[in-house]
């Protein structure tokens, strides 16, 4: 209750906050919990008190980073940032996290985090078009994935949370995408990066815009938005297509050296020479077929 009017405790401005604040001891046990808290990660706070913050709040996708985040508070610094986080349920989402210490006479006893749904934050930014929007740090990790991602290429986007982005990227495009998100300047707005993407039917060509938003005080990443490349499709088709020719023509020319064979086996010395000679030269044609073909798939 407030002291004087216009005057208010503690407990009531922390229980007013539309984010959810967590105090917890270095070791991470959890000794305050507010009422935002409860709403957002389903746990009341009596339940909550007393339990280590990892095994409340922490889903087994983030445990690595969080116990990286909490060696940093520890050492006295902040952070900030999206991260996957659970409900009770055992439901992942992704959370816009600002964790700080507590200090008391410059020595630090505790820590505090706020919290809020990072889904329900960006939503309205991030889900006016028909592109798959991917929100991720600058190690690629996944802190956001829009809903357009299930009908472009399958993914579920909660099940997305907390994987690196690159696991779902063609091998042989993955440099080229994380170098861009590491970057300290994003490719210029507007550029494109064609990239090769894992569906649930294949490898599926893309064109991805990233934005830079780390530093802003919502998003805090990287947005990556993704749609199907028209132009990359017809050239995977167009490969496809010249790959089945090489194919169809290797076995032309493999059936041409058994008929050849066959003919050799009842001709004459003069006859067999010449037919010898034409043997070679389908040999090198093949030779050089299979060269070519493994060129373009490289």
């Amino acid at each position: 209750m407030s002291n004087d009017e216009g005057q208010f405790s503690p407990a009531e401005l922390l229980e007013s906050l539309g984010q959810a604040v967590i105090a917890t001891e270095l070791d991470g046990t959890i000794v305050c919990w507010n009422a935002a808290a409860e709403q957002l990660y389903g746990w009341p706070a009596a339940d909550a008190l007393g339990r280590d913050i990892a095994q409340v709040t922490v889903p087994h996708v983030s445990q690595d980073v969080a116990a990286g985040i909490m060696r940093a508070l520890r050492d006295g610094d902040s952070w900030a940032g999206g991260f996957a986080v659970q409900r009770r349920d055992g439901s992942v989402f992704p959370a816009l996290v600002t964790d700080t210490g507590i200090y008391r006479d410059g020595r630090l006893v505790g820590l505090v985090g706020a919290s809020a749904n990072l889904g329900t934050a960006v939503r309205p930014l991030l889900e006016r078009s028909a592109d798959a929007a991917i929100v991720v740090t600058a190690d690629a990790i996944i802190t956001y994935a829009s809903p357009s991602v299930l009908p472009l290429f399958g993914w579920q986007p909660d099940e997305l949370i907390g994987k690196p982005l690159t696991s779902l990227i063609h091998p042989q495009d993955q440099d080229c995408f994380y170098e861009s998100v590491r970057s300290i300047e994003l490719p210029e707005p507007g550029r494109v990066l064609e990239l090769r993407v894992r569906g649930t039917d294949g490898w599926i060509a893309t064109e991805a815009v990233l934005t830079d938003l780390l530093d802003d005080q919502v998003v805090r990443g990287v947005v990556c938005n993704l749609h199907h490349s028209e132009r990359m499709a017809r050239l995977q088709e167009r490969e496809r297509i010249s790959q089945s020719v090489h194919a169809d023509i290797l076995q032309i020319l493999y059936g041409a050296t058994l008929d050849l064979d066959t003919l050799a086996a009842g001709s004459s010395d003069q006859q067999r020479a010449g037919i010898d000679a034409a043997v070679g030269k389908i040999a090198d044609a093949i030779s050089t077929l299979r060269q070519i073909v493994r060129a373009e798939g490289e």
